[in-house]
């Protein structure tokens, strides 16, 4: 199927590894130009260079770098088509030793980074009567997690942010949606020191227990790898999903036991 994707300009934030290094090789492979946004500089070329992508090194909890985003993918790839907005990251921190700093974070990177790139990229894609915008978001925000309740919370509000933005815009050929993953067999799980290990230490169990536990949760028994997760976020950016938007899309393997 051809997606429509050819010399579309896409910009991917948490580009570097993961969910949104899958997103940005299935976007390189449909021949869209690809700029890809993270904070390790030396990590993040090491990931771009191979796709033939453009990279640019910053912060998007920093609202300085926001406009450099919107700025370098116009001057240097031609425009923007889309924009993936999946920087995030997550702890297992029990809820009573949250504290603000920690609720503050996690709202800086999941809703207020994309809330400003949103607010930059849409009117642009507007004013052209094209655009598509992928929040990558997480069942977390459809059915809250007391292991991970400041993620939790933030992701519901993207999820919000991405309706009132997917209405705000429809009209005018800017389509909004997110969607919604489990867990993801990518490093923020599964590197030393991640959400497994934690998981671990918090239950008194081994690794493998955790992981077992975890999985055995989901009704389709494994954890989604990060190309699983890329289909679906670059369909979203695609042609082919013309009649799709405001709506917020599980891909988490059943892990939601809802029709939403």
């Amino acid at each position: 199927m051809d997606l429509g994707l050819r010399d579309r300009v896409c910009v991917v934030t948490g580009a570097s590894q993961g969910i949104g290094l899958a997103i940005s090789a299935r976007l390189a492979g449909e021949g869209a130009k690809v700029l890809m946004v993270a904070r390790g500089e030396e990590r993040l070329q090491a990931a771009a260079e191979p796709l033939g992508a453009e990279w640019l090194a910053a912060d998007v909890t920093d609202p300085d770098c926001t406009h450099r985003i919107v700025a370098t993918a116009v001057e240097q790839l031609g425009g923007l088509d889309a924009l993936v907005n999946n920087a995030g990251t997550s702890a297992r921190v029990p809820l009573e030793r949250l504290t603000d700093d920690d609720f503050r974070d996690q709202f800086e990177l999941s809703v207020m980074a994309s809330i400003r790139l949103m607010r930059l990229a849409a009117p642009r894609m507007a004013e052209r009567g094209w655009g598509r915008i992928v929040n990558v978001a997480s069942s977390s925000g459809k059915r809250p997690s007391a292991s991970n309740a400041a993620y939790s919370v933030a992701k519901a509000a993207q999820l919000s942010a991405s309706r009132v933005y997917a209405d705000a815009y429809a009209a005018r050929g800017v389509l909004v949606n997110a969607i919604t993953p489990g867990p993801v067999e990518t490093p923020l799980w599964m590197a030393e020191g991640g959400l497994a290990d934690q998981a671990a230490q918090l239950a008194g169990t081994t690794r493998e227990e955790a992981l077992a536990s975890a999985r055995g949760k989901l009704p389709i028994g494994r954890f989604a790898t990060p190309e699983e997760i890329a289909d679906v976020a670059v369909f979203l950016c695609s042609e082919r999903a013309g009649f799709v938007t405001g709506a917020a899309w599980s891909v988490d393997g059943g892990t939601v036991p809802i029709i939403v």
